[in-house]
């Protein structure tokens, strides 16, 4: 059975997810995007509230989506510090309903690949035409297996918090399903505190992905027009382009 997004990021492993991610999105980068498609916007999967807090701090109209309760709390906790307010929706891409439509819809991260297959994907898609503005705009980072990389089994990243605590995360194993177009990733999370006592959480994410004419297409079949794929950098993405970056557009009429 393919693990539940809902439960993956919860407990230990939305505690430690934050502190130990690798990629670590910012502001500066989608606060172009939100001044040329406008606001309000809305952040789907925004988890902890990063880059969502940041924009909010800026003075951008934005809300937030996650389908982790435990991740919104963190969010609301880092908001509440930050002496912000944010509007979050605990909500899944593929059922969402929010009583606004938006200019700009974003994910700051590639987090639609955690969708269970393409109904879900393309469930996802007609409902974000449906909350866009005519005339809004879309962006969705994707990514697609790299099989020159070479493996990284055994990998950890570690650091220290502040309460000397030392939080890790291990790729125990990962398994590309090119059939299905799906990576399994093991994932073992773990707070080792000052003590010697110890949290451990084993976790196994799911991914999967689309080439980009599979992908512009279904944008295609949800209403979607002004199709581009562009390199995270910008200009356009290369065909076999492992990291790309979708913009669409609801039509204005």
């Amino acid at each position: 059975m393919r693990p539940d997004p809902t439960r993956f990021y919860t407990g230990l492993v939305a505690q430690l997810y934050e502190p130990l991610v690798s990629y670590r999105a910012t502001a500066d980068e989608y606060a172009p995007f939100l001044d040329r498609s406008g606001t309000p916007a809305l952040e789907l999967c925004c988890g902890t509230g990063q880059p969502l807090l940041d924009l909010l701090a800026r003075g951008y109209d934005v809300e937030g989506l996650d389908c982790s309760a435990d991740m919104l709390a963190l969010c609301r906790e880092k908001a509440t510090r930050a002496g912000l307010r944010p509007t979050l929706h605990e909500q899944t891409l593929q059922n969402m309903q929010i009583p606004r439509r938006f200019r700009s819809i974003f994910l700051a991260g590639a987090s639609f690949t955690l969708l269970g297959g393409d109904e879900d994907a393309r469930r996802a898609l007609v409902r974000i035409h449906e909350h866009l503005a005519p005339g809004g705009s879309v962006l969705i980072p994707l990514t697609v297996p790299d099989a020159s990389e070479p493996s990284a089994l055994g990998s950890t990243r570690e650091l220290r918090g502040e309460d000397g605590a030392v939080l890790r995360v291990t790729l125990v194993e990962t398994r590309v399903d090119r059939a299905r177009r799906e990576v399994h990733t093991a994932l073992r999370y773990e707070r080792i505190l000052a003590d010697g006592a110890s949290e451990r959480a084993d976790r196994t994410l799911v991914t999967r992905w689309w080439e980009q004419e599979r992908f512009a297409e279904m944008l295609r079949e949800a209403g979607f027009d002004r199709i581009a794929m562009r390199a995270p950098g910008g200009g356009r993405a290369a065909p076999d382009a492992s990291v790309f970056v979708c913009l669409a557009q609801r039509p204005s009429w």
